[in-house]
């Protein structure tokens, strides 16, 4: 049976803490649903109500389309171990890029990463969470350092021209590109 909440408790948070990778969707009013998985220290909970995730540079923004468009968001968490449980966020977002005012006080919670791209700011409006009990046993073996290794050896001004293009989604939506490369850790 599935339980609502308005803002994340402190299980919820702990649960949240704990888990290697969380699912984003997103979508506007015409063309395709987005569903990503998401990896690395990239998630943070920055108060009951504001969730927030660093995303890389990929093959696509379409997050950041969706947000523009729409701003709804679903924020998924499985737990892989015990307890058995599924969490979901339900809110509205929107992107913050390095050339946004409010973007050294929102990277600041974060650890930058080769391919930084943006932050995504979630204002959290309901918390789901439901058994999970079809959900299998998993163990995590280790992230891959590919996405992150790929952005380190770019070049700094190949990358920002590469994601200088980068202004519609795969549907024509429109997206504003980053201004900067961002070297991380």
């Amino acid at each position: 049976m599935a339980d609502f909440t308005e803002a994340l408790t402190e299980k919820h948070i702990a649960m949240i803490a704990a888990q290697p990778v969380f699912f984003v969707a997103t979508a506007a009013a015409e063309g395709r649903i987005n569903l990503s998985p998401k990896g690395y220290d990239a998630f943070r909970v920055l108060s009951p109500t504001r969730v927030a995730y660093l995303d890389l540079g990929g093959s696509g923004n379409e997050t950041h389309a969706h947000l523009a468009a729409d701003g709804r968001i679903t924020v998924m968490f499985c737990n892989f171990q015990q307890p058995a449980l599924i969490l979901r966020l339900y809110g509205r977002g929107r992107p913050v890029l390095p050339q946004d005012p409010e973007w050294d006080a929102l990277a600041a919670q974060f650890t930058l990463m080769p391919g930084t791209r943006q932050i995504f700011d979630i204002a959290v409006e309901s918390v789901q969470s439901s058994c999970g009990w079809g959900v299998p046993f998993m163990t995590l073996e280790g992230e891959r350092e590919t996405l992150k290794k790929a952005h380190r050896q770019s070049d700094p001004d190949q990358w920002e021209a590469k994601m200088a293009k980068r202004t519609r989604s795969i549907d024509g939506l429109p997206t504003r590109a980053t201004d900067r490369y961002i070297a991380g850790e």
